[in-house]
């Protein structure tokens, strides 16, 4: 109804403007004879209430009542720079701001519109108007209907925002997303403000009043139209122009016009390249050919090497089996390197074929990608485009004449390249390297792991052991630079010789003593008992016997049981001589005699119960009180040597050792061992010649020839 009366109102605006100079014509004819002169000297006269009514009348035809709050029609009466000047049929025109109009660049005076009556008069009289909010409050309908009915609309982009931009669609702010602006990728969304475009409403959300659009989605529709026309028309092996339009790590899109093809890598150039970036750039014209496509995917496979020959129908007639070439190494493989020649022709360097050295190494750590080498060519099949390279082959075979810088005996000093568990091995030029074993790195240390001893990367000082030629193996010492400490030990650790210890670690076998000299020794678990039956501790220090010695297995076996164990039995036996026990046992026969000889077995060994008590006496002569304990030790060195001439003159009477048992250190075990070397009666030991002993001491290394020859004389005395 409203709308109606603004019309009506208009007609009849126009119609008085158009009668109002015919009544100004008029009134020129008949002047102002009509006017009653005489009217001012009788004072004027007021309206009567029925020509007031009348003329009321006549106004209300000319002017319209307007509520504020609405949505009117009206005309546009002028329009400048900032403002547009509408009649509504009020009283009054009133002004609109031209932003409001930036959707119809094409409004001219005459065109009719609908505003929202803001203010109806403010403070300076005028009219307010607004067409934004007359389009908001029919605009989300508008929106709304577009979306459902896939209709397109127009709209003003505002401006840029993150990930895309602000646009002005019915007077509400839209958003459309980056990759909604174009089928290609848009770099430059600055290019798009102030400019009118056509959109999809594509989603929207009546809670927020949230709108997205899209400007792509109507490329797309005639790009789909496009697609099938120009699959209709592709055939392999026709060349295309394209624009590069995408580009990733595995290839590049190209636009072919409507379509995107896809140019793989290692479809771009013959050489090797990492990334694309390297020959193309995004935006440029490239001629590519089509390798192959899918009508139902609709997918294109590109390329562009493909429209230059191969290199390798070009490669130079002088390369050949045995010539030498330069190239840049192109990839680092686990079994070696690819070294290019030219663009698109690569030879390949195997692992062997970089170092002289038997012991391989990692690829890399001779080459490095990028590195311009020189290389020899190896073999070459320009058929199957197959290069095999070489780069020791540019230097002489060190092995040629390897014993003559590296002799028998020789010194020399390497740098740890690599450490396994059974040793090291060690660089001693390039080409070269060569293996020390690990129980060839110390004398008396028993080292489990290399890495105990030396770190990878370090210098070491070896002697040359063995020289294989042919093999190409060198095999080296480093403990041999020092002279070997057994001979010496063995005349310090004797058997039945007490020394000070420290205990290093204790397992179920036993325990790992430190002696003096930093060598270790070995205390099986039943001799390291302790006389208060308390538990033995690492680092602990105790006082061992020595039980076993063997120079050649390099072993030491002590017991500390054994030390206070034999302090008892002579304390015992002083106990039994003090009771007159020697007498009757030297009155009893044949007996005695046996314990005799026996007593003549623990003296040699070190167990005999009167050295026992001057070993513990000498001790104390050490720690303090030197004077005293050595004059104890005196008498009873005496008396032991008393006892000893008496032990060798009942062994003179008995006719000597006749059991194998008898001998010094010889105890159930190893008798056991002797007979199965086969010695099974004195007669034999001492029947035993050089080779004999020489061929035993083969069969069972723990019992050397020193012992054995210790033996022989025992049993000959």
């Amino acid at each position: 109804m409203t709308n109606e009366k603004n019309e009506n109102n208009i007609e009849e605006t126009q119609a008085v403007s158009e009668v109002a100079p015919k009544q100004k014509a008029a009134s020129k004819v008949s002047g102002h004879d009509d006017f009653d002169w005489d009217a001012d000297d009788a004072g004027f006269q007021s309206y009567s209430s029925d020509e007031r009514n009348v003329l009321e009348e006549s106004y209300s035809k000319t002017f319209s009542p307007v509520v504020e709050k609405q949505v009117v029609k009206g005309l546009v009466v002028a329009i400048n720079d900032k403002d547009v000047v509408v009649n509504i049929g009020f009283k009054s025109d009133g002004l609109v701001p031209r932003t409001e109009f930036r959707d119809r660049p094409e409004l001219a005076v005459g065109d009719e519109v609908e505003v929202f009556v803001d203010i109806a008069e403010d403070k300076m009289g005028q009219l307010i108007l607004s067409r934004r909010k007359a389009l908001q409050e029919t605009a989300w309908e508008k929106i709304v209907e577009a979306h459902a009915n896939d209709i397109v609309v127009t709209g003003y982009v505002r401006s840029r925002t993150k990930g895309g931009l602000v646009v002005d669609v019915f007077s509400i702010d839209t958003f459309l997303p980056g990759s909604q602006i174009d089928t290609k990728p848009v770099r430059d969304y600055d290019q798009y403000v102030g400019k009118n475009m056509d959109f999809k409403i594509v989603k929207i959300n009546d809670v927020y009043k949230n709108v997205v659009v899209s400007h792509k989605a109507l490329i797309e529709d005639d790009i789909e139209a496009q697609k099938s026309e120009i699959l209709s028309r592709l055939e392999k092996g026709q060349v295309l122009e394209g624009v590069v339009k995408n580009m990733t790590s595995f290839g590049v899109f190209v636009d072919l016009g409507g379509i995107d093809g896809l140019l793989h890598i290692t479809d771009i150039s013959w050489g090797r390249i990492n990334h694309p970036e390297e020959v193309l750039k995004l935006d440029d014209k490239i001629n590519v050919v089509i390798l192959d496509y899918d009508d139902t995917k609709k997918r294109i496979s590109l390329g562009l090497k493909q429209l230059s020959s191969h290199p390798w129908d070009n490669l130079e007639a002088d390369i050949v089996e045995g010539s030498k070439v330069k190239g840049r190494v192109v990839s680092v493989a686990d079994y070696g390197a690819f070294i290019e020649i030219k663009p698109g022709v690569e030879g390949l360097v195997h692992v062997s074929e970089m170092s002289w050295s038997s012991h391989l190494r990692n690829p890399s750590e001779y080459l490095k990608v990028g590195e311009e080498i020189e290389a020899l060519v190896l073999s070459l099949d320009r058929n199957e485009h197959k290069m095999s390279l070489g780069i020791k082959q540019l230097n002489t075979d060190p092995w040629i004449s390897i014993t003559d810088r590296y002799p028998l005996g020789s010194k020399h000093t390497g740098v740890v390249k690599n450490l396994t568990s059974y040793g090291l091995f060690l660089e001693l030029e390039e080409g070269i390297d060569g293996l020390v074993h690990v129980s060839d790195l110390s004398w008396n240390k028993k080292i489990k792991h290399p890495s105990e001893f030396v770190k990878k990367g370090e210098k070491l000082d070896v002697v040359v052991l063995e020289v294989d030629s042919d093999n190409r193996r060198l095999s080296l010492g480093h403990k041999q630079l020092e002279e070997n400490p057994w001979e010496t030990f063995e005349t310090i650790f004797t058997i039945g010789s007490i020394h000070e210890g420290t205990v290093m670690n204790i397992n179920d076998k036993g325990a790992t003593i430190q002696m003096q000299y930093g060598v270790e020794a070995f205390a099986p678990t039943r001799h390291i008992k302790k006389a208060d039956n308390k538990p033995l501790k690492e680092d602990e220090v105790l006082e061992f016997e020595v039980i076993e010695f063997s120079k050649d297995s390099k072993r030491i076996i002590v017991s500390h049981t054994n030390i206070w164990k034999g302090a008892e039995r002579a304390k015992n036996d002083s106990d039994d001589k003090s009771r007159g026990g020697d007498k009757s046992r030297k009155t009893t026969g044949g007996k005695p005699v046996k314990k005799s000889g026996n007593s003549s077995e623990r003296s040699t060994l070190g167990e005999l119960d009167a050295f026992t008590e001057l070993r513990a006496q000498f001790a104390e002569a050490e720690k303090g009180n030197k004077k005293a304990a050595k004059a104890e030790a005196d008498a009873a060195a005496a008396k032991v040597e008393a006892d000893a001439n008496e032990v060798t003159a009942a062994t003179a009477v008995s006719g000597g050792i006749t059991e194998l048992k008898s001998l010094a250190g010889v105890g159930p075990a190893m008798v056991k061992r002797m007979n199965a070397l086969g010695v099974n009666t004195v007669e034999e030991l001492t029947s035993l010649t050089e080779d004999k002993i020489a061929s035993m001491v083969e069969t069972d290394s723990k019992i050397s020839a020193e012992q054995w020859n210790k033996w022989m004389t025992e049993a000959n005395a």
